[in-house]
């Protein structure tokens, strides 16, 4: 075969394969808004459940609903049925993949799941498989036929499977008022969640507050200790009504020099400082402060009670930019 050829090849493979999903589209029932609703009312977690190529579905749509949400976690068919079955709790329910719906071991699992009426989802290509028959619900995921030229390697049934997993998941999402706030709890470490971190989760919170008649040595005092750059000034009620930097001291000293140390707190800050709330977004900070050209922002409160210091050189620490 030419270079041409095997690109023909892999672009047909491509369109089968979209075309099985356009199909499963179009034969979404139903049935699918059951096993969502099903899923949304558990009180335990979705355990789902595939042998060989289901398998590996299953453990990739087992992550994606833990990730977006929903407890879940996969179960492997022939560990549970030897010794495993008790991770299968009366609370869950069971999501089990199987394209042809007669494999024994995701059958006895579900017939397990069935005695001890732990709801039995099915996700299967055969709707009239013993599987089928034992499924509370039954999500057709049945194909035309396989991408694969032979039509027997699993491959738009797998595509098919996947994506009706990640529908589900996704359904799920909008149903519970999955918001990036709550993702970002999900995925701590990893570059998107950073990203959506919030405020609250990078604030310092170890604040020396000062009042307004703090002489110019119990500014200095604060600000060196804390080694932040920047000092609130409070009110009796933790207000902020001004902030004191590093370079509100450098032009101090430069324009008042005989004067200067005998000023107060009240005459050397910066009135009405920029300040963010805690559940904004890290990245607002961040835009904030670009925008301002500076490098630290008050957290306050509805109330304009001060919560904390954000600075930017946290941050660039935590990868946020």
């Amino acid at each position: 075969m030419n270079l041409n050829d095997l690109i023909l090849r892999g672009r047909e493979a491509l369109k089968d394969e979209s075309q099985a999903l356009l199909d499963a589209a179009e034969k979404l029932d139903e049935k699918f808004a059951q096993a969502v609703e099903l899923m949304r009312a558990s009180k335990g977690k979705i355990v789902v459940c595939g042998l060989g190529k289901s398998g590996h579905v299953g453990r990739k749509i087992a992550a994606t609903l833990a990730s977006t949400g929903t407890a879940a976690f996969f179960l492997h068919p022939s560990e549970a049925l030897h010794g495993d079955l008790g991770m299968l709790q009366v609370t869950d329910v069971l999501l089990v993949i199987a394209f042809g719906g007669e494999t024994r071991e995701t059958l006895e699992v579900a017939k397990y799941a069935q005695r001890r009426r732990i709801p039995v989802l099915a996700l299967t290509g055969k709707l009239q498989s013993s599987l089928a028959k034992i499924a509370d619900v039954v999500i057709d995921g049945s194909v035309s036929r396989e991408a694969c030229p032979l039509n027997l390697a699993p491959t738009s049934s797998t595509t098919v499977a996947m994506a009706l997993g990640d529908a589900l998941a996704i359904v799920l999402m909008h149903a519970r008022g999955f918001q990036e706030q709550d993702f970002a709890r999900f995925h701590p470490d990893g570059s998107l969640g950073r990203q959506l971190s919030l405020v609250q989760d990078h604030m310092r919170t170890d604040l020396a507050p000062l009042i307004p008649d703090d002489s110019f040595d119990q500014v200095i005092t604060v600000i060196t200790a804390q080694n932040y750059g920047v000092a609130g000034v409070f009110d009796p009620q933790d207000g902020l009504i001004g902030a004191i930097t590093d370079g509100d001291l450098r032009r101090a000293m430069q324009s008042a020099r005989e004067k200067v140390f005998h000023m107060t707190a009240r005459s050397l800050m910066t009135q009405k400082p920029k300040t963010i709330g805690p559940e904004r977004l890290a990245l607002d900070a961040v835009r904030v402060m670009e925008d301002f050209r500076i490098t630290s922002l008050f957290v306050v409160d509805g109330q304009n009670k001060v919560l904390g210091l954000i600075r930017m050189h946290d941050l660039l620490a935590a990868k946020i930019v």
